[in-house]
């Protein structure tokens, strides 16, 4: 009687102590998940980051796109097994400025532009949902404000005349569209906008790291603000 009692508890042991290892595909951004500080949060899961630099949700159908990302992103699923779960994390890049700067150089408008990132990125997350099990968090708000002409992203971006409210603006509407869509597919979505907006209703300062040429949010407090909301998102996972 005493035999299997112990197998039990020994059994539950190893369950709880077992590291738990999970995919994440994004663009820079996503490379917050490979820092030490969060094993303080996640000390028994280990993330597998893909990380694409310039990844866009617009390019996710494009064999010929630049960041080749959707090919880098299927070769980490082919090497993982069915039903891994997988953090997905992009936009950005798309609603700060390949939205815009296609805008202007096509002559198309802003609205197709953003459907068309739009119709990528759900599909990318729909057929994602088909063989593993995505869970999908808010693209971040700009950082970039409108007199900021220095470091290499800033002076890219200058090409576009978006002010940094009209990204906003155009950030919360892409990531409510992708919120929708996860809502119909049942797939946990971490919503950081609120969270993620000060009382002018541009990015929070505190999110902002002291190297202003940096457009990637600060990374102790991008973790404070993701970490909760995703511990609960991925017990929707599990």
């Amino acid at each position: 009687m005493i035999k299997p009692i112990l197998k039990n508890l020994v059994g539950q042991f190893l369950n709880c102590t077992t590291v738990r290892n999970i995919i994440v595909l994004g663009d820079s951004h996503a490379l917050v998940f490979m820092s030490r500080r969060f094993r303080r949060y996640f000390p028994l899961t280990k993330f597998d980051v893909c990380s694409v630099g310039g990844a866009t949700a617009s390019g996710l159908d494009n064999p010929n796109s630049l960041t080749a990302a959707y090919e880098m992103f299927s070769n980490k699923l082919s090497s993982v097994p069915k039903n891994s779960i997988v953090i997905v994390m992009l936009g950005e890049v798309d609603t700060g400025f390949v939205i815009w700067w296609r805008s202007q150089k096509s002559g198309e408008g802003i609205e197709l532009m953003l459907g068309r990132a739009i119709k990528n990125y759900t599909k990318f997350i729909s057929e994602l949902d088909s063989s593993h099990r995505p869970l999908v968090i808010s693209t971040p708000m700009p950082t970039i404000t409108d007199d900021n002409e220095w470091g290499e992203v800033a002076n890219l971006r200058s090409e576009i005349s978006a002010t940094q409210r009209e990204r906003t603006d155009l950030t919360l509407r892409f990531n409510s569209e992708i919120r929708e869509c996860c809502g119909r597919y049942s797939i946990p979505y971490v919503d950081l906008d609120k969270a993620s907006l000060g009382d002018d209703g541009l990015v929070a300062d505190h999110l902002i790291g002291g190297n202003r040429n940096d457009h990637h949010y600060d990374v102790g407090q991008y973790l404070k603000l993701m970490a909760p909301r995703l511990r609960i998102a991925l017990k929707r996972v599990l």
